[in-house]
């Protein structure tokens, strides 16, 4: 299959979506990009169709979703995952609380009144 053919997945999880040829890896498979995962597929589970495009080769996903736009084709959209904080153990969790509920020592000292010294008295 020739750079920049247009498909139509036939197999798998993208099956009936439209993508365009990226890259020759061999005689049986092609890098595919469009309106499915980019990755290699099997050039038996494509359907080519009449259109090519006219892109280079390893073109980038915008590239190729610029080229898709101008045809009125829609195309796939990663979205970026969302950074969470990390797990926090309960037992972690628990030091954490303890911590708050005492005060700090500062405040937690209270000044000593000051001791009278008694002299002790010797019997003699």
């Amino acid at each position: 299959m020739e750079i920049g053919r247009v498909c139509v997945k036939l197999a798998g999880r993208d099956a009936g979506n439209v993508a365009v040829v990226v890259d020759n890896i061999d005689s049986k498979f092609v890098l595919i990009d469009g309106n499915v995962r980019r990755r290699k597929c099997n050039v038996m589970h494509l359907e080519p169709l009449d259109e090519v495009i006219k892109i280079k080769k390893n073109a980038s996903h915008a590239e190729v979703a610029s080229e898709f736009k101008k045809l009125k084709l829609e195309t796939w959209n990663t979205k970026p995952k969302k950074k969470s904080e990390k797990p926090v153990s309960k037992r972690m969790q628990n030091k954490k609380t303890a911590k708050e509920q005492l005060p700090n020592k500062e405040e937690k000292k209270a000044e000593k009144p000051a001791k009278e010294t008694k002299k002790k008295e010797v019997k003699k």
